[in-house]
């Protein structure tokens, strides 16, 4: 069996190695004929519980992964400690633990799946992606939710976002595919000041080869993602599917289903259609720049 590792590639994160584990865990019960039933009384667990365990959304007992191998006969030293090892990294917490206290659950699994993805498509109607913001701009939105919250709590908030975008620099950085509504960036957040700092910052990001940027103008009047800002992600890993991740005021959904995949990647394409093209973006920002937020 070909065996999906993380060593030194992109998916380093618990959460995908959780996704991973489960991939190779649900193959090689189904190649050994094992009902889920069964494994689940392998391990004094419910089938639903080791449904969860094969999806990656549990964390894993080094005990229960040995007793399924046994069960599904993997016998051999070396692919038993390696999956054993995969089970051991898995419950390692992500950098974001730290930040627990700012940070709810639903969107610290998000983190663990954007710092694992090799591709990352957003579509953003509100604001300018959190990847691609600056600290003033950051600062000025986590203020619209948190206006009253103490000041080093607002830091760590602040502190959180940028440390997302360390991904951006690392070695092997994911490809960042970001489509913006003309409205993100004509909405002036923290000021005509921080603004134009921000449009700065992202004539500055349009040149990296890691990051592609489109904006939507109102000339295009009604588009394909009238819902709302969502993101694709897309890992370097063949057993790992897509996932859509949709952000609500108070908690998050993901998609994985391949009907819900297909649609929200038509729908990515026809935005990326009716935006102006990538070329035209330094344009677009420093015309909107200069008659929006003049210096």
């Amino acid at each position: 069996m070909a065996m999906a590792t993380a060593e030194g590639g992109p998916a380093s994160g618990p959460t995908v190695l959780r996704m991973l584990l489960g991939a190779q865990l649900r193959r090689l019960r189904e190649a050994s004929g094992v009902t889920r039933e069964g494994a689940g009384w392998e391990i004094r667990a419910s089938e639903s519980k080791i449904s969860r365990m094969e999806l990656g959304r549990v964390g894993f007992k080094e005990r229960d992964v040995a007793d399924l191998l046994t069960l599904y006969g993997v016998s051999a030293a070396d692919e038993r400690e390696a999956l054993l090892k995969l089970a051991r990294d898995a419950n390692s917490p992500g950098w974001w633990h730290r930040y627990g206290d700012v940070l709810p659950g639903w969107f610290q699994a998000y983190l663990g799946l954007e710092a694992a993805a090799s591709l990352i498509r957003t579509y953003e109607v509100q604001f300018v992606p959190g990847l691609l913001q600056t600290a003033a701009y950051a600062r000025a939105v986590v203020l619209l939710g948190h206006r009253h919250a103490p000041a080093e709590e607002v830091d760590r908030r602040v502190e959180l976002r940028l440390r997302r975008q360390e991904l951006l620099r690392r070695a092997a950085p994911p490809q960042v595919w970001a489509v913006v509504d003309e409205a993100a960036l004509r909405r002036p957040i923290g000021g005509p000041a921080v603004m134009r700092g921000q449009l700065d910052a992202l004539i500055e990001a349009t040149r990296s080869p890691h990051v592609r940027l489109q904006v939507i103008p109102f000339a295009a009047g009604g588009h394909a993602a009238a819902g709302g800002a969502f993101t694709i992600l897309r890992f370097g890993d063949d057993d790992l599917p897509d996932i859509v991740y949709i952000e609500q005021l108070t908690s998050a959904i993901y998609l994985d289903k391949r009907d819900d995949l297909d649609y929200y990647a038509v729908a990515m394409e026809r935005l990326c259609v009716e935006a102006a093209p990538p070329e035209r973006t330094p344009e677009i920002l420093a015309r909107l720049r200069d008659e929006l937020y003049p210096a």
